[in-house]
């Protein structure tokens, strides 16, 4: 791969995400323009030269909507408003026009499975049983023969996603409301049709703009049970499991295809794609079969649930294969219908290096091992900002140092049933949303660069070593080898429209997998582990791959993720080595 090769935009034929990356920003934490600690549009645009060179094709904007900032932006007010930390619509539609005139798309994040309790239609659905949009949230009275208010008198015995019941009592009108996530997230009821119609005139207001799609938040939960039944009770914990009653609830394809026929008919170049948590595979192909017309594809959770123990904040350690074994089980069954939405990282998921890597010992390696795996599935991969440099979680070590929700709702649960601070700090440093949304690190000098204020989230101490300045240019940094990935793709038909089959390597750390289309052929063997492993290939992999490019072993690498390195296809795999090989058929 060369180095001088100009990253390529997509164009707008029907499948061009397919070779597309795109790059999310969490604005809160990417880039402060003003000196009040917290991110904000014109920061972002004094920014977009970093994802110039990075090669990206689409920006995926968490939300910048007028919010009371519960739930940092995931809790809105307005949805055609900016939210004043961010700055304004004209700062918006400024950033909007220099990314289109770089060649870049922007995808805004739709969050309406719920709004903020302060939302104009909330307001309105509280101030009266007999409001007209009281039947636009979910209100129900308390159990038969309770007291409202009182503990177990919720209408379910639903847990809330972060912590505690799922229903919040309204005094003034005598009824509980349903909030999934925190209480000031009440949602949407979308059984009704005036909902869906205003929801739908916002997002053509948006893309009337000039947006190029959306990333819908917990779209999979937007469709409710009708009925609201109570749900199993787990082990140790206080509150049922609704789940069977909200995720992939009765009517959501046919909402998914209305909202397709409303919102998307008619418009070329766009990118839907929907974050859908519990989803299965069959599900999946629902929802990304281009037949049905829902969406392009889907984020799923089943990789980044592996580590859960017997919650998110009690991780067990992964077994080796564990992840490559899911992630093949993806890119099989969406082989023939459907697409794969490629992420390790995101605003809600701690950094992947120190998640899945090993970033102690092996940073760079791990980094870029995990990258290249990655980038060489069939997929669209997502870059969540900071990741394209290796950005570490943070050594976060008593609970004021924590700003998230769900991170202090948990610790707290925690704490009130009698677990040691010590051990539910622990789940927290390792699993925490907050090492994900430490400010992006720009450059060695106070604050990383992000700010000259004090930034709303601590900078994590590492970034006087990992940082951007230090690694543009650098060829054996980890920015640069995200770069040689993404030029690959646009280079390279393979990566983004090959057939793709898991390889036995014979040892579960070695995930090994081909790339098949048009007469190219890429095998990628990667080692995801921290001890040196020696890949034992047989039959026809070992026979193409000896004697595939001229003498045995002399096959070309694409990339290799120690520079400069020869090794043969069979040769012994270094700790975090990963090696992509090619060949004509």
């Amino acid at each position: 791969m060369s180095n001088a090769a100009e990253p390529r935009h997509p164009s707008t034929a029907p499948d061009w995400w397919k070779s597309a990356v795109v790059y999310q920003v969490y604005p809160r934490s990417f880039q402060d323009s003003d000196g009040d600690g917290v991110g904000d549009l014109r920061g972002i645009l004094q920014r977009l030269d970093h994802l110039v060179h990075l090669g990206v094709d689409v920006v995926w904007l968490s939300p910048v909507y007028r919010s009371p900032q519960a739930d940092n932006g995931y809790d809105i007010s307005d949805y055609q408003e900016i939210d004043p930390a961010f700055g304004t619509l004209a700062d918006f539609d400024e950033l909007l026009a220099a990314m289109h005139e770089r060649g870049l798309k922007l995808v805004m994040d739709l969050v309406v499975n719920h709004t903020s309790d302060e939302h104009p239609w909330f307001v309105a659905s509280r101030s009266s049983r007999d409001d007209p949009k009281r039947d636009w949230y979910w209100w129900r009275p308390p159990r038969e023969g309770a007291h409202g208010g009182d503990p177990g008198a919720e209408p379910t015995n639903w847990e809330s996603f972060f912590s505690g019941p799922t229903w919040e009592w309204d005094e003034a009108t005598g009824e509980y409301y349903l909030h999934l996530f925190d209480r000031k997230q009440p949602d949407l009821n979308w059984e009704n049709p005036e909902v869906r119609h205003a929801v739908y005139e916002m997002m053509r207001w948006w893309l009337d703009r000039g947006v190029d799609g959306f990333r819908m938040d917990v779209i999979n939960l937007i469709s409710k049970h009708p009925h609201l039944p109570d749900g199993p009770v787990r082990a140790g914990r206080r509150h049922g499991d609704g789940g069977a009653f909200y995720v992939g609830g009765p009517r959501l394809h046919e909402f998914m295809q209305e909202m397709h026929r409303e919102v998307f008919d008619g418009r070329d170049g766009l990118i839907t794609v929907g974050e859908t948590p519990g989803v299965t595979l069959d599900e999946a192909i629902l929802f990304t079969d281009p037949a049905r017309r829902e969406v392009d594809m889907v984020f799923q959770f089943e990789h980044v649930g592996l580590d859960h123990g017997v919650s998110k904040f009690r991780p067990r350690k992964l077994e080796p294969g564990e992840l490559a074994a899911s992630l093949a089980k993806w890119q099989v069954g969406l082989h023939e219908t459907g697409w794969n939405s490629l992420y390790l990282e995101n605003h809600d998921q701690p950094r992947s290096v120190s998640r899945f890597g090993d970033a102690e010992v092996h940073w760079y390696s791990s980094a870029t091992a995990l990258a290249t795996m990655l980038h060489l599935l069939r997929g669209t991969p997502y870059v969540y900002q900071g990741q394209e440099l290796g950005m570490t979680n943070a050594p976060f070590s008593v609970i004021d140092e924590y700003r998230d929700v769900e991170s202090l709702n948990a610790y707290a649960e925690e704490v009130a049933s009698g677990t040691a601070v010590a051990d539910a700090l622990s789940g927290l440093s390792l699993m925490s949303r907050d090492h994900a949304r430490t400010p992006v690190q720009w450059d060695a000098s106070p604050n990383a660069g992000f700010t000259t204020g004090t930034p709303w989230l601590a900078v994590n101490p590492n970034h006087d070593r990992i940082n951007a300045a230090a690694q543009v240019g650098d060829p054996g940094s980890v920015l640069e080898y995200y770069r040689q990935l993404i030029v690959l793709r646009h280079e390279r038909p393979v990566v983004a429209h090959g057939d793709f089959e898991a390889v036995d390597a014979g040892h579960p750390a070695i995930f090994a997998f081909e790339r098949v289309h048009d007469g190219e052929r890429l095998l990628v063997v990667v080692n995801l582990s921290s001890v040196e492993h020696v890949p034992a290939f047989g039959g026809d992999i070992a026979a193409h791959w000896a004697t595939g490019a001229g003498e045995p072993g002399d096959v070309p690498i694409l990339t290799n993720t120690i520079p400069d390195s020869p090794a043969p296809f069979d040769a012994p795999l270094a700790p975090w080595e990963a090696r992509v090989y090619a060949s004509g058929d």
